[in-house]
C-alpha cells in the first residue's frame, strides 16, 4: 500500500501496488513493540463481506511531509499478536470467528 491517503470519517482510501485505490474502514490503531499497526476492514460494493481485517505497519514518514505509510506484514506472530489485542479489545462489538469452527 501507498501513502496516499484521505479519510472521510474513519473510511481511509489507500493505493495498492497497482495504483488502484481501495477503500477500508479504520477500526484500531495498534501499539506493539514500539511499533504501530492499523486495523482496517475492507470496504466492498456487495454485501458479500467475510469480515476478515487487514493489518498494516504504520511507516515513519519524512518530518516535512504529513502524509502516511502503511506497509504490508509478512510475520505471521506479529500479525497474530495485533489481532489477538484488537479481538481483546473489541470483544463485546465484534462477534469473532474462529478458523477451527
Amino acid at each position: 500500500m501507498d501513502e496516499n491517503m484521505e479519510e472521510t470519517d474513519n473510511i481511509i482510501i489507500l493505493n495498492n501496488e497497482n495504483g488502484e485505490e481501495v477503500k477500508f474502514e479504520f477500526l484500531d490503531l495498534i501499539d506493539l513493540d514500539d511499533e504501530k499497526y492499523v486495523v482496517l476492514l475492507p470496504v466492498t460494493e456487495d454485501e458479500e463481506n467475510d469480515g476478515e481485517v487487514v493489518i498494516l505497519k504504520l511507516e515513519d514518514s519524512d518530518e516535512d511531509s504529513e502524509e502516511e505509510s502503511y506497509v504490508s506484514v509478512e510475520d505471521e506472530d506479529i500479525l497474530m499478536k495485533v489481532f489477538n489485542i484488537f479481538k481483546e479489545k473489541f470483544k463485546d462489538e465484534f462477534n469473532f470467528v474462529d478458523d477451527d469452527e
